[in-house]
């Protein structure tokens, strides 16, 4: 898993860097880009500060149940995702983030992998890997691809989170 995060690292660092240059962003010698938890949506979508601009981020590669869709009902384990993902990343926390071939969703949410800076935890990998979500996989963004498929099965077979919580 670190060879592929060295490899989007070297990959997209230009155009990342770029991007922050614009929005006075901190990027650190190693292709870091830091920022700041501002706000936890639901499971799956945080709001990070990242220099003078607040960005809506869509972690990649992790679906978790629904909490706050507008035509969708709360999803089984949504909100306890939810809260898990708050409890992960509580206002405030410093993290950097990663980008993977496509800069933004079609609701225009930068698409980013999330880390903790205090202990390198991989947000997107926990989520799923502790069962409170489901790999979820839309190319081209698909570096962690069989991480997540593996970290999965792996939560599926221990019944941890929504594999006990949750039927069909």
């Amino acid at each position: 898993m670190a060879r592929i995060h060295g490899a989007i690292t070297a990959v997209f660092l230009s155009v990342l860097l770029y991007s922050c240059a614009q929005k006075q962003v901190t990027v650190t010698p190693d292709g870091r880009v830091h920022g700041v938890i501002t706000h936890v949506t639901d499971g799956d979508t945080v709001s990070v500060r990242l220099g003078s601009v607040t960005e809506k981020i869509r972690l990649i590669g992790v679906d978790t149940p629904e909490t706050k869709h507008p035509t969708k009902p709360v999803g089984c384990w949504g909100p306890e995702a939810s809260a898990h993902t708050t409890a992960l990343l509580p206002v405030g926390t410093d993290v950097y983030i990663v980008r993977d071939a496509e800069a933004r969703d079609k609701y225009k949410r930068l698409l980013a992998y999330v880390y903790r800076t205090a202990d390198n935890l991989f947000v997107n990998y926990e989520l799923i890997a502790g069962g409170w979500g489901v790999p979820l996989s839309i190319s081209p963004n698909t570096a962690f691809e069989t991480d997540f498929a593996s970290a999965a099965y792996s939560a599926q077979q221990a019944n941890l989170g929504l594999w006990a919580h949750c039927r069909g």
